[in-house]
Formats: structure tokens, sequence, C-alpha cells
């Protein structure tokens, strides 16, 4: 079975024909996108357009394709805040503005310490933008990129808020549909919230699930679920799985499936055997091992059926058999402003 490939990294173009046109939230905000010289050019503009509506722009946090992440001062009462802004040449794509639309609609009213605030949806000079809490700008991607070592001694608390943070959202009635690395920001405090709600679903109840209709193929490709992969229908169980991709990747360094083309990976998904954890990290404990493959399961009904009972598995679990030693190096020291929650003075 040959699927076609969804995500896309920055640069590349869309796809064309069943997958063309989708969102792809995966080149929104590359992980080492904080990094890119183009963020440079952009900042240039500051001094042109500094304000949107009452918010002034202090400094570009993040530049993807499609949007830009800015940390901006409230000039009524000087707040920090984040703004994500569609870049110049989208602020006319229709679908775009959806997008941004939908994932104010989503998380609007979620109240979670362990999840983004977004706070209001603006459109100011035609310029469409959401306003987020200025939390942290490393994620979890770019807290591992010199090894899971960096953060392992700190593991079990990021898993379970990382877990915290998902039965959360479901509880509210939606399914993320993107857990991966890039979207879990992670300060200096070790605190982690969830972001990125643009391709969030409501989960289909009683009738709906039998007359729904068939997904749009959204989604990450390296931490997609065999059924999200399919345009299946989705439910907490999905988003289980991708969790079980993350948790993977934390431990042991890279996802559980790799492959040199984009429907060969997909097809592992589907099909392949689950890998164990033990392969690329033989400090993990057996138990820990068996729940990670739990949520790695095949078919939703395999898996652990909601996030609560993730919850308990993970916290009556040690993940490593013996401590994970306090790392001499500190995955915030390579980013400027990494990790920081208030800004500097």
């Amino acid at each position: 079975m040959m699927f076609f490939a969804v995500a896309r990294r920055l640069g590349q173009s869309r796809p064309k024909g069943r997958a063309g046109g989708q969102r792809n939230p995966a080149a929104e905000f590359p992980d080492d996108s904080t990094h890119d010289d183009s963020i440079h050019n952009e900042s240039i503009m500051v001094k042109v357009r500094d304000f949107l509506g009452p918010y002034r722009l202090a400094r570009l946090i993040r530049l993807g394709s499609t949007c830009q992440v800015w940390e901006a001062i409230l000039e009524q009462d000087n707040k920090r805040y984040a703004l994500k802004v569609l870049r110049p040449e989208q602020r006319g794509n229709k679908e775009e503005i959806g997008f941004l639309k939908h994932e104010f609609e989503v998380a609007k009213e979620l109240n979670h310490k362990n999840i983004i605030k977004l706070i209001e949806f603006r459109t100011n000079a035609e310029t469409p933008f959401i306003v987020m809490e200025l939390f942290s700008e490393l994620n979890l991607k770019m807290a591992i990129r010199k090894g899971p070592e960096a953060i392992a001694y700190q593991l079990a608390s990021i898993v379970d808020q990382a877990c915290e943070s998902l039965y959360y959202l479901h509880s509210k009635g939606y399914v993320h549909c993107d857990i991966k690395p890039d979207n879990l920001l992670l300060s200096r405090n070790w605190e982690v919230k969830l972001i990125d709600f643009t391709i969030a679903k409501k989960i289909r109840t009683g009738i709906g699930k039998l007359f729904g209709g068939k997904n749009k193929v959204e989604g990450t490709r390296s931490y997609m679920s065999p059924e999200q992969i399919k345009g299946g229908n989705l439910d907490p169980r999905s988003d289980i799985y991708s969790m079980g991709c993350m948790i993977y990747e934390l431990i042991g360094g890279k996802a559980p499936y790799t492959a040199n083309t984009p429907n060969d990976l997909l097809n592992k998904h589907v099909s392949a055997p689950i890998p164990s954890l033990l392969v690329n990290n033989d400090n993990v404990s057996s138990d820990f091992n068996n729940i990670v493959r739990k949520m790695l399961a095949k078919k939703p009904e395999d898996r652990p059926q909601d996030m609560w009972d993730v919850l308990k598995m993970v916290r009556t679990t040690p993940i490593f058999k013996k401590p994970p030693r306090i790392p001499s190096t500190n995955p915030f020291d390579d980013y400027q402003g990494g990790g920081r929650i208030e800004p500097a003075s």
C-alpha cells in the first residue's frame, strides 16, 4: 500500500495530486528556524511596520513558511505577548487565514497550565494575527538536538506534563492531530506547554462516527497514526500513537520509524513491526518500553484507550533502570533567549 507524502519541510513545494494543497504544520515553523538568516532581513522591517494594532513588535522569535512569531509589547500596560502573524505574501490567502482562525477557535477557551494561552484573534491593516501568552521559544525538538541525554534527568516530569496537556485537550472534545516534539515548548524551569492547534479536530461522537465521512489527510509523517494516514476517523487514540512516537524520540534520540522516501515512512507506520526502545537506549526499563510499544500499536483498540490510562501508567512506571546523570551542558545555552519566560530587562 502506498501513501502520498503529507508533511513537507520548509522550502519544499506543495505536493500535487491527492495530497496537493493540504496543510503542512511541520513546515510552518521548522525546529531550526530560530537561527534562520532570513530572520535578520525581516527584523529590519520592524522600523517600517513596528505596530500591529496596539501591539509594538519588539523581536522576531521565529520565521516559518506561512507565519512569523513576534515578541510584542502592548502599549497600554507594557505587558509582553507573542503574536503569530501571517507572512506578507500569505495575508490574502483565504485558506491560511482560515487555518489561523480555526486555531484560535479551538484554543480560545482552553485553560490549562500546560497549554499555551491564546488571547485574541485580530486583523489590522489587512494583517491577521493571533495574540498569545509569551512563553519559552525553545521546543523539545531543539532541546534534544545534541542528544536525549540533555533532558533525560527531567524526562519523567516532561512526559507527565505533555500527557496532562493532551488529556485536558481531549476532555474538551478535540484531538490535536499533530503531536510532536516541535509542538511542545520547554522553559528553563522545565515547564511544558502544548502549542499549534491548526489542524485539531472535534472528536466525533454518536452517529457522527458512522456518517462523518473521511478526514482530510493532514499531519507530520514521522508521528502520524495509521488511521490518520488512511484518512480514517480520529479519536484520542490517534494522539496517543503520536505521543508514543514523540516519547520514543525523546528517549531514543530518533523517531521510531525512518525511511528514504515519504511513502516508505508512511507505510512503516501502517505495517512495519513496532520497534523496541531498548535498541536505542539500553537504560530504558522493560516496563516503560512496553508502555511505549503499546502506545504504538497499529490498531487503535490495542492501544491505551484514553490519556488517563497513559497517565496512570507513566506515573507509576520508572522510565530508566538507573537515574540519568545531570549533563554538563544545558539544552538552552545554544539559543538566544531560549527557555526564558520573562523578557530580558
